[in-house]
């Protein structure tokens, strides 16, 4: 049984003609039809019936389709795995993640990134959690960027980012003089949060475990259009620290840390088990988690 057997079963099984298949393959039909008689005999069953020209799986035939495919698709991504291995990355990797990582996390990641493969286009496709963890599975994108935790167990995880959730006021407001400030001192003043998502259950989480509620002022769905909203005096919020640190230091803001309160988030990197990573998808995903693995055999053919 080979390669060139199993690509003339998948013709005949697709254009259910064997003088169709001989065509397309730039082959007589004579020579097909040895092909198919061979790996009928190895495999030890009729795997067509043929009957007056038409040409139908047996039920041999049926089960040995799924397999011969797979046969074929390994035996690709051997080939393309050991040409890439002496090929620089290039072609194109697209990363979901929501408007606040797009904005300060990934631009440092893909700047590095850039430095090394020219040749690599880099997309970001904009999304909230949910939807981004939802591409990655649909193999709508490569990567997703999201917090922790995840638990689906057809993701790979790997965490990129930590910082922490603080405290953020305005430069104008009456808390901003202070470095530090009590938990009940915060329910005096309007609180702006994040409609849903992580953050926004680890805010709850805080107000349930004190048995208070918060003074919401508002509920947004963007937590870049959060910070402008305190900026604009509004009211105070959560927010990573990595997201108004430049705002702090040119006096925008203030963040102020909460006595008894530590808020923190990591970022993670995620793809599917199954996906079978390109020279230039492996290249990405050292850069981003900053540790060198070791590069797969297998490698996919669409981006390259």
């Amino acid at each position: 049984m080979d390669f060139e057997q199993l690509r003339t079963f998948l013709e005949v099984s697709r254009l259910k003609s064997f003088s169709r298949a001989a065509e397309k393959l730039g082959v007589t039909q004579p020579a097909i039809s040895a092909q198919i008689r061979s790996l009928e005999n190895e495999a030890g069953a009729r795997l067509f019936d043929r009957d007056g020209g038409k040409v139908t799986f047996t039920a041999a035939g049926r089960l040995f389709e799924p397999f011969a495919e797979h046969c074929l698709q390994v035996h690709s991504h051997i080939m393309v795995g050991i040409g890439e291995l002496h090929r620089s990355p290039r072609g194109e990797i697209s990363v979901s993640a929501n408007e606040a990582t797009s904005l300060y996390v990934l631009p440092v990641v893909f700047a590095q990134f850039k430095k090394q493969y020219t040749r690599v286009n880099l997309s970001i496709v904009r999304a909230d959690r949910a939807k981004s963890l939802e591409s990655v599975l649909n193999r709508e994108v490569d990567f997703g960027i999201v917090s922790l935790p995840v638990k689906d167990p057809r993701l790979l995880v790997d965490v990129i980012h930590k910082d922490d959730l603080v405290l953020v006021v305005p430069k104008a407001h009456a808390l901003a003089s202070r470095d530090q400030v009590k938990f009940a001192e915060i329910l005096q003043y309007p609180l702006l949060l994040p409609k849903h998502g992580r953050q926004r259950e680890q805010i709850d989480d805080i107000f349930r475990n004190h048995e208070v509620q918060p003074r919401i002022a508002m509920e947004v769905d963007s937590s870049e259009l959060l910070k402008r909203l305190i900026i604009a005096g509004l009211g105070m919020g959560f927010l990573p620290r990595s997201n108004v640190r430049e705002d702090e230091r040119i006096g925008l803001l203030k963040t102020l840390k909460v006595d008894g309160v530590r808020l923190s988030r990591e970022l993670a990197l995620v793809f599917r088990k199954d996906k079978t990573l390109t020279r230039a998808a492996h290249a990405f995903l050292e850069i981003a988690t900053g540790r060198v693995r070791p590069m797969p055999l297998a490698a996919n053919t669409k981006t390259r």
